[in-house]
């Protein structure tokens, strides 16, 4: 398809019909998908066993190693996303196992992430359908209706130190301990409690084998790390100035895929760490397409490539946006919401 065309289709059909051309990229390659996932779990393999080995002569490069081991932490929960999508193998029952297997090292309960992550698909943008799998945001007139304390814990959780930092440690450390919000079916209780076993008998061993210091030095670090980076790539993939929201009336699911999804562009060693989830407005509309195949979706479609375009240094600028107006359809600050109220 030419520049023109898709330009032509982007204007005159919009998000639907972009479904129907980004099919052509579901199919997963197994070859591609079995490499990409032997690199990524040896390196995170190669690095624990490393940062365990120097543990005894230097403590601090131990910390160190375990800091850069988050890099391919972070790396594995895209390639669970994936299988969660069915985007990674298209043996389902195989790729289903993989995301539970990997569950285990990313402190995810597999079933019952991928329930809430899809619940997220359906509903991103929808302001009826607030409040799971997503980053809790009042409008302006919600937050100006809150009592004074509700707005002070509104405004202590959208804090970027809690958010993304005491935030993640809480959501995978303890939060992702239990099926929250789905605690009415078995098969999720199964799923947290399997998970919980399994983190249980390997941070045992792991006690056994070399005390206290292996889970402060290696696994604390390495995932608290990962942790936030990925609930700060959650964040700007959908809280940002020009985001999409609708009242539920007025919602359209592909169009909140398309509009309320940014296309966060870093660096390429970052790009190939977060398997390339920051071309998030292309996961959006079409999720089963497996994470390496995302780049080829831009280079093929130049209007998709100049699309919901984010720097770094202005995603660093949307930690400070918290509400939605609905009048001005955008993010706004508290700062901004106080000035129009006045």
């Amino acid at each position: 398809m030419t520049q023109d065309n898709d330009a032509s289709t982007y204007r005159a059909n919009g998000a639907r019909e972009w479904v129907k051309i980004l099919s052509e990229y579901r199919e997963p390659n197994t070859l591609r998908s079995s490499v990409e996932l032997a690199i990524t779990v040896g390196a995170f393999v190669l690095l624990w066993a490393l940062a365990w080995y120097v543990m005894s002569t230097s403590p601090l490069l131990t910390f160190v190693i375990s800091l850069c081991n988050a890099a391919f932490l972070l790396r594995l929960f895209i390639i669970q996303h994936d299988c969660g999508h069915s985007a990674f193998l298209k043996n389902r029952v195989l790729s289903d196992w993989l995301g539970r297997a990997l569950g285990i090292v990313t402190l995810t309960p597999y079933d019952v992430w991928r329930s809430s992550h899809a619940l997220h698909h359906s509903s991103s943008g929808n302001l009826g359908r607030r409040g799971m799998g997503d980053v809790h945001t009042l409008t302006v007139v919600e937050y100006q209706g809150k009592t004074p304390l509700k707005r002070l814990l509104y405004r202590l959780y959208r804090h970027p130190l809690v958010l993304f930092g005491l935030g993640p440690g809480y959501l995978f450390l303890l939060q992702n301990r239990l099926p929250l919000g789905l605690t009415g079916q078995a098969k999720y209780w199964v799923s947290s409690m399997g998970t919980n076993a399994v983190i249980f008998f390997a941070l045992s061993v792991m006690f056994y084998f070399g005390g206290v210091m292996p889970i402060l030095l290696i696994f604390l670090p390495s995932t608290l790390l990962a942790a936030s980076a990925g609930v700060w790539l959650f964040y700007v993939q959908h809280q940002f100035e020009d985001t999409h929201w609708e009242a539920e009336e007025n919602w359209d699911l592909h169009d909140a895929a398309l509009h309320g999804s940014s296309h966060y562009v870093m660096p390429s060693v970052l790009q190939w760490v977060s398997g390339n989830i920051g071309i998030h407005h292309v996961h959006h509309l079409y999720s089963r397409i497996p994470f390496y195949r995302l780049p080829e979706v831009l280079r093929d479609h130049d209007v998709l490539a100049s699309s919901n375009r984010m720097t770094i240094k202005q995603s660093l600028q949307s930690a400070r946006l918290h509400l939605w107006d609905e009048k001005r359809k955008k993010l706004v600050s508290f700062g901004q919401a106080s000035a129009q109220a006045i």
